[in-house]
Formats: structure tokens, C-alpha cells, sequence
């Protein structure tokens, strides 16, 4: 798998982080993640959990079809991971609904349902008789929805417990709080990870460290990769049993319901460094969108609020594969599509660590690298 019999080494315990842990070892490598903080928070944690490959604007066809891949494998990939664990990580492929209140947004979803049907997609154009019955919460003020069968959403939280829980499972080593880590290279190649307690020799070293991919010490300046956080803001509603159905796409905002009884409502996006702070501006933002489309949320109790930051690069593909340095991976950058996204990366990165396959060449890592700039701090 590599070049020498050290482990692989994988630089944050996140979805991404721990989906490549996990796919690595079911493939029978020895595999040790490293997270400075906490496994399963930041972006993994902060999510909402869609999966949109549809719904979301992609930058890209190449990004989009890889988006479609990753949600076949979702079924097979959560039913192992339960198996595993013992954690049902709550996937649910009941359709999303995105709703039109005037009449552009009629047209440009009437419109946007007729091109995924000419392209073979699953959808439909719900008008508001329709649409009442699909969710009766809406009422009568949307005028008609777009509605797109095969998408769905996943628990995130949940996620990241299946993925902790099956690594532990196949003998995943992982050292968490650690503080900050340094990669250690020679002129050729890597060496390893240092943290504060220590040097960990690897064979490889895949960098899966979400928002702080592009801060990670040590990297020499051709390996450096353009990651920048991008905040977001969500907050959740209690509600009553099937108050809302499926996540719902409004103007401004989009609703994601829980089988817990929580109706999350997300999210902003905002160029705010590193900062996670939850601002009262951002939740009246969100709050205002979702009241007007739906006033009947106005009696729910705000159970929750929270923020996390998202991976963005300057072109909005990620990076996964290698980069100009021997041994060094990377698979970061994945902005509002990581969760989705978790479980082809952990395929792609773990096929190209054995050789099966070099990549995909509109998310390599080396066209950032022949004009290395640093990540916004």
C-alpha cells in the first residue's frame, strides 16, 4: 500500500478522516489517525447532513457525478458501518423538497425539473395542492415545489459515532487532543506526524483536516494547499412527530427534521476566519427566512444553536490524491459537501494509496501546488 511498513497516518478525525481510517482498515491496513482536537466535531459535526447532490450547485460536472457516486454507496456503507458499531447512523433517501414562493422561482424550478428529467434524474414538479399533502406544515402560501426522490439525508452526529465505533472495531489507533501537529519530511518525502507527545513515523500521510488543512506545520512551501474556513450558523427547533417530513429547501434557509424531535434549521455562510462564535445576528437571519415560509414555526422552542466551519478552496473542488511530496496525501476541501462526499473519498483515497487508481484529475492537489498560496488564517 506504501513504501514502507510504518502505518498510515491520518491528520484529523473528522467524517473525511475517519471514512478513509475505516476503508483503509477494512482493506486489512494499519492505520493510525491524529486529531489536535476532538474526533467527530468541527465541520462533521456541525452539519446538517444532506445529501444533496442535486439539490446543491456543483462547480463542476466532473464534481457532480462524483457527488451522485458517493450517494449509491451511502445504503451499504451506513448498514456496515451498524454492523459494526452498533450505530444507526439514521440515513433516510425520502426526496427534498425546494419550494417556490413567487413566480421566478416557479419558473426556474419548473425549469430545473425538466432539465434533471431530460438528463434521466429523478424529479418532480409538486404544485400546491400537491405539495400540501406532501407537507401539509407548508400550508397554502408555496405556489408548487421542486421535488427530487433519490436525496436525502443522514444523522451526521450519529456518522461520526458508526465511524469512531467501527474503527475502534478493526484496531484503528487514535490519538485525539493532542495539540498541534507538525508533518515531518526530508527533501523527498514524508516522515511522519510530531505532536506534543511525540513522533509518529508513517509510511503515508493523508491530510484530512478539513478548514485547518491549508494550516498544518512542517509542509514545505510546494505542498502548502489554499484551504479556507467558511463559517456557517445553524440552530435547532423541537417539534412534534412528522411536523416536518423531509428536509425542505426555502428561500434562505432550509429545514432538515431529526428523528429525535429536532427540526434543524441552517445554515449562513460567512468569511469569518476561524472564529465559531454563534451570533444573534445569523439567527435572526436564519429564524427570519424560515418564519416566512412557514409562520408556524414561530411557536416551536429553539432547542439548540451552534457553528462550525466548512473547507473551502478558491476553485470549490476539493483536493484528493497525492501531492509533489512522496507520501503526502490529501483529502480536503470538500466545503458544503463533505458528508455527503465521506464515503467515495474514503474509496478514492484508499484505491489510490494501493495503486488501483491515480485519481481524478479535476481534484488533484498539484493544481493548486504550481502556484502555492497560503490559506486565508
Amino acid at each position: 500500500m506504501h513504501e514502507r511498513g510504518e502505518p498510515v497516518v491520518i491528520v484529523g478525525a473528522g467524517l473525511i478522516g475517519l471514512g478513509i481510517a475505516y476503508e483503509l482498515a477494512r482493506r486489512g491496513a494499519s492505520v493510525r489517525v491524529i486529531d489536535a482536537h476532538e474526533p467527530g466535531r468541527a465541520a462533521s459535526w456541525a452539519g446538517a447532513g444532506m445529501l444533496a447532490p442535486y439539490t446543491e450547485a456543483h462547480p463542476s460536472a466532473d464534481f457532480e457525478a462524483f457527488c451522485v457516486s458517493s450517494l449509491a454507496l451511502y445504503p451499504e456503507f451506513v448498514a456496515d458501518l451498524r454492523a459494526r458499531s452498533g450505530v444507526d447512523a439514521r440515513l433516510a433517501l425520502d426526496g427534498i423538497l425546494e419550494a417556490a414562493y413567487d413566480s421566478p422561482a416557479q419558473d426556474r424550478l419548473r425549469a430545473q425539473v425538466e432539465s434533471r428529467l431530460a438528463r434521466g434524474i429523478p424529479a418532480r414538479w409538486l404544485d400546491r395542492d400537491e405539495l400540501q399533502r406532501f407537507e401539509p406544515a407548508l400550508g397554502r402560501t408555496a405556489r408548487g415545489a421542486a421535488f427530487s426522490p433519490s436525496e436525502g439525508h443522514v444523522d451526521n452526529r450519529r456518522l461520526g459515532r458508526a465511524l469512531r465505533g467501527a474503527c475502534d472495531a478493526l484496531g484503528v489507533r487514535i490519538d485525539e487532543n493532542t495539540g498541534p501537529v507538525a508533518l515531518e519530511a526530508d527533501a523527498r518525502r514524508v516522515l511522519g506526524m510530531r505532536h506534543p507527545r511525540g513522533f509518529v513515523p508513517a509510511g503515508a500521510v493523508v491530510n484530512a483536516a478539513g478548514a485547518w488543512a491549508g494550516s498544518i506545520e512542517g509542509l514545505p512551501p510546494h505542498a502548502v494547499l489554499p484551504v479556507a474556513p467558511v463559517k456557517g450558523q445553524m440552530l435547532a427547533l423541537a417539534m412534534s412527530s412528522n411536523f416536518i417530513r423531509r428536509v425542505l429547501w426555502l428561500p434562505g434557509a432550509y429545514l432538515v427534521p431529526r428523528d429525535d424531535g429536532r427540526l434543524l434549521v441552517g445554515a449562513t455562510v460567512e468569511d469569518a476566519g476561524f472564529d465559531v462564535r454563534v451570533t444573534a445576528a445569523a439567527m435572526r437571519t436564519l429564524l427570519d427566512a424560515a418564519l416566512a415560509a412557514l409562520p408556524s414555526l414561530a411557536e416551536l422552542t429553539i432547542v439548540e444553536m451552534w457553528a462550525g466551519l466548512r473547507p473551502a478552496t478558491p476553485d470549490g473542488l476539493p483536493y484528493i490524491g497525492p501531492t509533489s511530496l512522496g507520501g503526502y496525501f490529501v483529502a480536503a476541501g470538500h466545503y458544503r459537501n463533505g458528508i455527503l462526499l465521506t464515503p467515495a473519498t474514503a474509496r478514492l483515497i484508499a484505491d489510490i494509496l494501493e495503486g488501483r487508481s491515480t485519481g481524478i484529475d479535476a481534484f488533484s492537489p498539484l493544481r493548486a501546488q504550481e502556484a502555492p498560496q497560503p490559506a486565508a488564517k
